[in-house]
Formats: structure tokens, sequence, C-alpha cells
């Protein structure tokens, strides 16, 4: 689904669902020349190529007939274009004025304007992979390239209007530690009270749960009801900087820079903006939702918007910001947490066992197994590579918890088939006789399934640079080594092999070390980095992140902007049913109005 979309596929021709609206025109269109009289031959005809279908915002979210209408729709509203467009139409929001207002002090800076609009960025590790294969470099120094693109000197502030800068740039993998302490213990809460059905499918990737939320409505009361990575840190990021400094949220303008297209359709969720995590007494409903994340492009729009401002990213430094640079972040316990000063490493090994997904289902082994002193992680592949079984078995050889992963729609069609309930005989006589669905019988057996759409997982993001990208993006040698080294039939593969080495390597000793007047030793680092005296005396510490300090830190974020944990780092899913071509009550809303209430909607959802 998300593979083949991108923001240039849009003249494509889209073919529409069993119950689109909006049928495709077949017939030839008629010229003025034409002799009504005349008589034409068949072969002439068809000579005439019709008009490519045309599918617009209003035919599209009428229905749900298409899989992939709405990301057609999003992929247009989130590109790089609308990013330049958007740093074009605002002056910057000056943060230090508004510390220094707090404190009673102007220090030379002046108001900002009403429309001014505060730009701040979080990028996943999976693009800096990305990146990083297609350059020749590590993952950590693809990360201060993208950091010194979105606000260094030389970045995109060089050009535009106002010129413009993302003050904050983040790392996703700040907020996926919170996600992978709290998916555990949703897990163990879960086996433990029965809340959930087994399994618990991950909620983290917006491809499957629009399929499933569209065509498997079953599986719903399974998923995990944890926010991704990409919108807690936008919740993050809104609800702190909103309260810290004192704005509306509105004023915040957050992109988030991902490996799928799939991501668009996530930020545009109604459960994903501020009506849903601003105190009731606070809101007015008459205005619109604003979004935790306003924008989402991918690493190949990345590459798009450096080329649009005439940037040479090969060109920008390979270096954190300097402190001059910087503006500090306003509240220092929340930017102890978005920037800390060392990161958190693992062996190439353990990143390779736990994924290129983010880790959930390796982090919750490695929690149960630091539970059952002595026990061990049995795995064991399934039918394909990207389907894998995980036991963790017992000294006494007893299996205490199964687990599985399951990459790529062939592979998730398996899983939800063998979720479904069990039907109603229709046998005569056997009325209360029930029969269980196709293939059903072990899915149940797992405490935890690791969902992802994409086969490989998300560094094969449909948004990922590919290999047939290398040749325009770089200079002739660099693009000859890399196509060289994954040419043949599965070139793809191969590429992609080395964009997962980016990713799961550790750097070298040379890359890791940083200099004092580089700045800190942290992959994303224009935050006030360095203050550290928040560590807890308790330390319990799975696969390199500290349960108890991430604790902490959600328990202080939840007091600092008064909102319960529950509405920061949680939300829900629905069931998304058509009625195109059904009855209608007349009381109901005719096509049209529902049409133009959806379209209106800023916060938008599937």
């Amino acid at each position: 689904m998300s593979a083949i979309l991108s923001a240039d596929d849009l003249n494509d021709f889209i073919s529409p669902g069993v119950a689109c609206i909006k049928p495709v025109e077949t017939l030839p269109k008629q010229g003025d020349d034409v002799n009504p009289y005349e008589v034409t031959t068949e072969d002439k005809v068809q000579t005439q190529n019709p008009a490519p279908a045309s599918i617009s915002l209003t035919d599209c979210l009428a229905c749900s007939g298409c899989v992939t209408s709405a990301e057609a729709v999003l992929v247009s509203l989130q590109s790089h274009t609308e990013v330049m467009n958007t740093l074009d139409s605002y002056p910057p929001l000056d943060v230090r004025y508004l510390l220094n207002k707090q404190n009673g002090l102007a220090n030379g800076h002046t108001s900002p304007p009403p429309n001014a609009k505060l730009f701040v960025a979080s990028v996943s590790p999976q693009v800096r992979a990305s990146l990083a294969a297609t350059y020749g470099i590590s993952e950590r120094r693809a990360g201060f390239m993208i950091e010194q693109f979105l606000s260094g000197s030389q970045g995109l502030r060089i050009g535009g209007l106002h010129n413009n800068r993302f003050i904050y740039v983040v790392d996703t993998n700040q907020a996926r530690e919170a996600c992978l302490v709290l998916g555990a213990e949703e897990v163990e809460d879960s086996v433990a009270k029965r809340s959930k059905p087994k399994p618990i499918l991950t909620s983290a990737c917006p491809g499957w749960i629009c399929y499933a939320e569209k065509t498997h409505p079953h599986v719903l009361p399974h998923l995990s009801a944890l926010k991704s990575p990409q919108a807690l840190s936008g919740t993050l990021l809104k609800t702190a900087l909103s309260k810290t400094l004192n704005i509306h949220p509105s004023q915040i303008w957050h992109l988030a820079i991902m490996p799928c297209f799939d991501k668009k359709l996530e930020a545009s969720r109604e459960e994903l903006t501020d009506r849903w995590w601003r105190p009731s007494d606070s809101t007015n409903k008459s205005s619109l939702p604003v979004r935790d994340v306003d924008c989402v492009i991918t690493s190949r729009e990345l590459l798009s918007l450096a080329s649009a401002r005439g940037i040479q990213l090969s060109g920008l430094p390979l270096r954190p910001l300097s402190s001059s640079e910087r503006t500090p972040f306003p509240d220092p316990r929340i930017s102890h947490f978005l920037f800390p000063r060392h990161r958190r490493w693992q062996t190439e090994e353990q990143n390779a066992i736990a994924g290129s997904s983010g880790g959930y289902l390796y982090h919750l082994l490695l929690t149960e197994q630091a539970r059952h002193q002595g026990s061990t992680i049995s795995v064991q592949r399934g039918r394909n590579a990207d389907v894998v079984e995980y036991s963790l078995v017992a000294p006494s050889g007893q299996s205490l918890m199964k687990c599985a992963r399951y990459y790529g729609f062939r592979n998730i069609q398996n899983l939800v088939r063998k979720l479904k309930p069990a039907r109603q005989s229709k046998l005569p006589g056997a009325a209360r006789r029930m029969t269980p669905a196709t293939g059903s019988g072990s899915a149940s057996d797992y405490a935890y399934v690791e969902v992802m759409a994409c086969p490989g997982g998300c560094t094969n993001g449909g948004g990922q640079i590919k290999i047939d990208d290398v040749v325009e993006i770089l200079p002739q040698t660099r693009s000859e080594d890399v196509v060289n080294s994954a040419n043949g039939p599965q070139s793809q593969k191969d590429w992609l092999r080395l964009v997962d080495e980016a990713y799961y390597s550790a750097d070298s000793s040379e890359d890791t070390e940083t200099r004092e007047e580089d700045g800190d030793d942290v992959p994303m680092t224009n935050g006030n980095g360095h203050l550290n005296g928040y560590e807890t005396s308790e330390q319990t510490v799975i696969s390199g992140i500290n349960v108890n300090e991430v604790h902490d830190f959600l328990y202080y974020w939840s007091n600092l902007v008064n909102i319960p944990v529950s509405k920061l780092a949680y939300t829900t899913f629905r069931e998304v049913d058509s009625d195109v071509g059904k009855n209608k009550p007349a009381s109901k809303k005719s096509d049209t109005e529902r049409i133009a209430s959806i379209a209106g909607l800023s916060g938008g959802g599937w």
C-alpha cells in the first residue's frame, strides 16, 4: 500500500474500489470536428487515449471503498512543498523573547507578531539509516546532517521569506523508549487481568491500523492502546512547549520525518489532536482541532526539500550545532529526556534481534526474562523471513510466554484469519454449534505480536530512499560504488541490507567521540542536553533503557501539563464502515453535506 505512493505518483491512474462513487469514464471524448454521421472503425477509436481518471478530495473522503484513497489525498496535503510554503508564510516565534519575558527581561528581543510560529521537528532512526547508507556515513553523522539542514546556518534558514529554521529537532527514539516501557507493562497487565484478548497487537504502524479499521474490525480489541513514537513526540512537544512558553498549541508547527507515507495518515487522525488531551474546560469546541503532528515528510521528500532550497546535504557539516546556534529548551527536565548527553548503545547483534521497527517485541521478552531468572529466549523462523516466533523458556523447559513477529501484508492476512472469531454453524439442527474460523486456533497462544505493514520492517518503508534514487542524488563516483554494491536482479534487497547495516551497527569509536567544542554527545543536540541530576537511585535497566527514569519522566510531564498519562500516551481505534450504496434515513446528512463536513476538518481521520 504505502510502498508505491509518492507525491509524484498522484497523476497516475488510481483504481477505485468496488463501491467507488465516482465511476471511471472509459469512452473517448468527442472533439468539435467530429462528424456524427461518419462511420468509424474500432481501431480508430482505440487510438484515442482517454484522459486519466481524476479522483478528488471530496470523492475519496466520502467512503472507505478504496484502501489507498485517503493516502493519495494526504500525500498531496503533506509534502516538502507544504513545508516550504509554511516556512515562508509565518514569521518565527522568538523563544528567547518569551523566556526573557517570563523573567522580566527584554535583552534586545522584540515581541513576535501574533501570527508567528515556533517550528519544531522530530526524526526517526530509520530515516537517518537511509541517509547514512546513501552518503556512506554512520547513522549518528546522518543525524548531524539532518539537524544542520533543519537548524544550522547553512541549512533551510539561508533561504525563504523569513529565513525560518526548526528551533528544536528531536529524536523519536526518546519517545520510543517510553512506548517500549509502557507497552511491556500493558501486555503484563492484560495477561494478569485479562483486560484484553490474546494476543496484544502492535499499534505503531499506521498502514496496519488503517487496514484493520477498514477491513478487519474483529482485531481492534487486540490492538495496543499506545500511541506511536511519532504521535507521542508530537503530544510531548505540543503540550510541554505550549505550557512552558504560555502559547497556544496552534502556534507550534511540528514536522515529522518518517520512513513511510502512511505516517501522513496517522498525523491526520482526529484522536491525535489537542481535543484529545486538552482539559475540557479550556477547549473551544467551535475551533478547529490542532494536530500533534502538523506535517509528515519521508526520507525521499527530505531530499526534495533540500533540492528545492538548492542545498547539497553532502556539503553540510557532520557535527552537532554549536552552542551559539542552539536555543535552550524552556523546561530542563523535559530537555534532559529529549536531549540526553549520552546515547544508549546496544551491540549490533542485539539491534538485529530487536528488528528494524523499534524493538517492541524484543523489549517485552527482555522485560519478562528479567523477572524469570535463568530463562532463555528461543527463536524459530516461520514460513518466511518476515514471520518469526519467540518463546521465553524456563530452566525446567516450560514455556513462559510465546510471541511472534508478522511483517508484510501477505503475512498479516494469515494472522487476521487466525484471529477471526468462531462463527455459528448453519447446518440443520446445529444452531448452537460453533465452528472455528479458517486458520484460527494458534494465534491466541501468543501473548504479543509485533505487526508491521512493510516486508522487512520500517527500514523498508515506502518513503525511504531507493537504489534508483541514488544515481540521481550522488556524484558519479559515489553512486557507482553504491550501485555496484547492490546490483543484479535483487538490487533493492541488497540496498535494504545496506540500510539495515546502518540501522543496526554501532558507530566506530572514532565516530562516537565528540569534542567539547563540537557540542554534546547526542544524536539531536539543539536542546539544553547537558543537564543532569535527575537520575533515580534505584535503576532497572532493560535493553539499555532505564525503566525507573522513564516512569519519573512521565510522572513529571503529567504534573507539568496537568494532564493524566492516560490522555498523553494512549489513544483509541475505531471501525470504519462505508455506507456507500446503502439506504440512509432521511434524518442523516446527505452525502454532499457529509463530504463537506469531513473535508473541512483539519484533524481529519481516515
